[in-house]
């Protein structure tokens, strides 16, 4: 389950339900974040990804008319370079479901791989900015939204 998930440092700061589970529940039940599991073809859960208000962090820039993308994959597929995979088909999904003209992700800067996976996807940085209440900076990337692959 979700909740269960645990990433090693530094990427631990994504495991939810640390404190109380119950926490985390609304958060990825609110429809405005539109949360999704990502099944495997034997329906195992191997990620979610979330559209919306989910992905904008508290002191980034989010007046362009953007769709903001969250995903996440289970720690113990994280670093086996499936990561392109995902990502793609969630974005592609997220341009095709909500029919934004630009997409946008938000990542925090120590993530290398993350900003690498998006990169390769046409993402471009627009943006770098300390959240609000907190040291850790981000780097917002946006892409024009296809509903086609983009390779590279």
């Amino acid at each position: 389950m979700l909740l269960s998930w645990r990433y090693p440092p530094p990427y631990d700061r994504y495991n939810l339900g640390t404190g109380n589970p119950q926490e985390d529940l609304p958060c990825l039940l609110d429809t405005q974040n539109a949360f999704h599991a990502i099944l495997n073809n034997r329906g195992e859960m191997e990620g979610f990804c979330s559209f919306g208000l989910d992905g904008q962090v508290p002191g980034g820039c989010y007046r362009d008319d953007a769709l903001d993308i969250g995903l996440g994959i289970r720690p113990d597929l994280v670093g086996q370079g499936c990561g392109k995979q995902y990502a793609e088909a969630v974005a592609r999904y997220g341009a095709i479901q909500y029919s934004a003209p630009c997409l946008r992700v938000t990542i925090a800067t120590f993530n290398q791989r993350a900003q690498r996976v998006w990169l390769g996807l046409g993402f471009q940085p627009v943006e770098r900015f300390v959240k609000v209440n907190s040291a850790d900076t981000f780097v917002v990337m946006t892409r024009a939204a296809v509903s086609t692959p983009v390779s590279t």
